[in-house]
């Protein structure tokens, strides 16, 4: 499962951080195994949320969700206290209510990528999987863990190891990726390249 057609790009956010997106393919299909895949199984390894200009949700979970359910396209994961949804999949409303096609696009995953950020950043870099809506508009961002931190997210010696559920995912969701290795004989450099 994954991409038909591997597709890399290089992007430079406004804070100057530079981001290597490789693309998954948004399917519904794709999204939930994946979702599953984050929320059932690597629930306690990873931090999640909205990350934009000016706030950034650092969601850690300390059990895993009760349940994953699909609904008229939008994944609800829910953590007994608390859920939230994610528009995956085709959303059509009801009969009664139908939601307007532009509207269904604009709510639905248009763009999902794992990515790799480097510099600009108090942590070394970054390692996760975004995906946006039809409206450009940041829906949901996962970091893996981190070689720069710790499990309790406190700076540590790189420890490559870290890396390995990320690039687990990104082998198993991204046709034609491969394992990232880091150039380690730079020292206190982030890692570039591949």
């Amino acid at each position: 499962m994954g991409a038909s057609a591997y597709k890399t790009d290089q992007v430079r956010g406004i804070e100057g951080t530079r981001y290597e997106y490789e693309y998954m393919e948004p399917t519904e299909e794709a999204l939930l195994a994946l979702m599953k895949d984050l929320f059932e199984t690597h629930w306690s390894q990873i931090v999640f949320g909205p990350c934009i200009q000016g706030a950034v949700f650092e969601v850690r979970l300390v059990e895993p969700p009760k349940k994953l359910t699909i609904l008229d396209g939008y994944l609800t994961v829910d953590l007994g206290d608390w859920h939230f949804h994610l528009c995956i999949g085709n959303h059509r409303g009801t009969k009664a209510n139908p939601t307007p096609e532009a509207l269904a696009n604009i709510r639905r995953v248009s763009k999902a990528v794992f990515f790799r950020g480097m510099g600009n950043s108090c942590t070394g870099g970054s390692w996760g999987f975004r995906m946006w809506n039809g409206a450009d508009e940041q829906m949901l961002t996962v970091f893996f863990p981190n070689p720069y931190l710790s499990d309790r997210l406190k700076p540590q010696k790189p420890d490559w190891t870290r890396l390995k559920l990320w690039n687990d995912m990104r082998q198993k969701y991204l046709s034609g990726a491969t394992e990232w290795v880091p150039d380690v004989s730079m020292p206190n450099i982030v890692p570039s390249g591949h």
